[in-house]
């Protein structure tokens, strides 16, 4: 069974392997037919290799088509390799020629490539799917010159699909790529970045929340309590002067300044203890 397209000749000259026009479309019938029959082992593999080595500039071909598209082509070819040994692997020499399975094989490889590992965002399978189809779809429904810019609702009666999952795609169709925190989006003397125009926590609400969350129990504290707290939070004062102040001795300053807290916090988080002391 021969490999070769329909019609194909060998020009005058050609070397004896029977290699045609295309370096990449070597006659290799025989090779598969051989590799079918043979059991895994050295010689199958070696016979396996050479096959791969014939088919390789074929699959560079394929890869090249994919240029230009955020990829190198050295990764590129790796991945469009990687299908060519696949392909080898499954053909069956009774369906037909090996390049009729190991065209589709080999891009449908790189284009998996492109659609599982070159997002810079991680989309979803099932998004990226609606991507492709939202896409044609816009192809299609703008192929004429002069055609409007089709709405979401015309692309949904063209696919299908509901205009929710319409709205995914076109989503989906500005994710492949992201923009830089350091992308300039002004250009004058006031230019200002991406990272300009985000928010930012702001650590003050943390604080409000954590004062009216405080603020009942506080009240609830006894007098002397809540002056003591203040002396200590608000007026800065150390434990000896409070102690000197309210004339008691520092040790039951600091019990007295753990307590109030800890009675404080437990009845923020809902655990107030019943019975505790307040002397």
């Amino acid at each position: 069974m021969s490999t070769s397209r329909p019609g194909a000749t060998a020009p005058a000259g050609a070397p004896a392997s029977g290699r045609r026009n295309h370096d990449d479309a070597p006659h290799t019938a025989e090779q598969f037919a051989r590799l079918a029959e043979l059991d895994d082992g050295p010689e199958r593999d070696a016979l396996r290799d050479e096959l791969v080595t014939a088919w390789l500039p074929m699959a560079h071909r394929i890869a090249g088509r994919f240029r230009d598209r955020g990829e190198s082509v050295e990764d590129l070819r790796q991945v469009a390799a990687l299908g060519l040994v696949k392909a080898i692997d499954r053909f069956d020499p009774s369906r037909g020629a090996f390049e009729s399975y190991a065209v589709p094989t080999i891009t449908g490889e790189v284009k998996r490539h492109f659609r599982d590992r070159m997002w810079a965002l991680r989309v979803p399978r099932r998004v990226q799917e609606l991507r492709n189809r939202v896409r044609v779809a816009r192809r299609e429904l703008t192929q004429h010159p002069g055609s409007p810019e089709p709405t979401v609702a015309a692309i949904a009666s063209h696919t299908g699909l509901t205009e929710e999952e319409v709205t995914a795609g076109l989503e989906a169709l500005e994710s492949f790529s992201t923009l830089s925190l350091d992308a300039e989006l002004s250009t004058g003397d006031d230019g200002y970045s991406l990272a300009d125009t985000l928010g930012e926590t702001d650590t003050s609400y943390d604080v409000v929340v954590d004062r009216e969350a405080a603020k009942e129990g506080l009240r609830r504290l006894p007098e002397r309590e809540r002056a003591i707290l203040y002396m200590r939070f608000f007026e800065d004062m150390t434990q000896s002067r409070i102690a000197d102040r309210l004339g008691i001795s520092q040790m039951h300053v600091s019990r007295l300044i753990s307590r109030s807290c800890a009675r404080v916090r437990d009845e923020v988080l809902g655990s107030r203890h019943p019975g505790a002391d307040r002397r």
